[in-house]
């Protein structure tokens, strides 16, 4: 019997949602190892709504579930309607809805807030030793959440976002390691793995495959 997984999308997009890429290549992977998954995501409003085309803002209001529901196909529930002894495993795409949906994170780095339902998801599954899977991102949720664990979002000695982040993963108490975008780190203590994903500048390939071998870990500890 393949292993129950639920992911939690952002909305929809990489400037205001989840990234599209990120959220079908874990599908893909999850339903090639025989996984059965179901979609959630938190009913609220989006922080923005950005012009993908253009690049910035504008004045729309949107719903991170409704949005959310156009990469689940409509097939999708509320986050507030998860139940966490019914799953094995959870995993969270990364997009900037992650740093902006999910936590205060885009805003206040380290000093983010988490939203209280994603924050009460994410502690349930690690307080049933069931692993978590997070890719670009979404491991400042589990590094805000649980202090001192292990994340990575790709090498720490770059000039742009990933240096920013990795420090502040490291100003919260946890430890980031590095690892190349084909790659997942394995905080075996916690159960979480990470893939920086589009953290680094890649070919899409090796970010499918870096999320490959992130949910080949998860499935090996669910």
């Amino acid at each position: 019997m393949g292993k129950r997984v639920a992911l939690v999308l952002a909305g929809c997009g990489v400037f205001d949602g989840s990234e599209i890429h990120e959220a079908s290549a874990a599908l893909v992977h999850l339903s090639r190892a025989g996984a059965e998954v179901k979609m959630f995501a938190p009913n609220i409003e989006q922080k923005d709504v950005v012009d993908h085309l253009k690049g910035h803002p504008s004045k729309e209001k949107r719903n991170v579930l409704v949005e959310s529901a156009r990469l689940a196909r409509g097939n999708i529930q509320d986050l507030a309607e998860l139940r966490v002894d019914e799953f094995d495993a959870i995993v969270f795409p990364g997009g900037f809805g992650v740093a902006k949906n999910l936590c205060s994170w885009a805003e206040e780095g380290k000093d983010c807030t988490v939203n209280e339902l994603v924050k009460s998801t994410l502690e349930a599954f690690h307080s049933a030793k069931k692993p978590l899977g997070l890719c670009c991102i979404s491991p400042v949720l589990a590094a805000k959440v649980f202090p001192g664990c292990e994340v990575t979002v790709g090498h720490n000695n770059n000039v742009d976002g990933r240096f920013l982040t990795a420090a502040a993963i490291e100003a919260l108490g946890c430890k980031h390691i590095c690892k190349d975008v084909k790659e997942a780190h394995v905080d075996f203590t916690n159960k979480i793995i990470t893939t920086c994903a589009f953290m680094c500048k890649a070919p899409l390939h090796e970010i499918f495959d870096g999320i490959g071998a992130m949910i080949a870990e998860l499935l090996k500890l669910a």
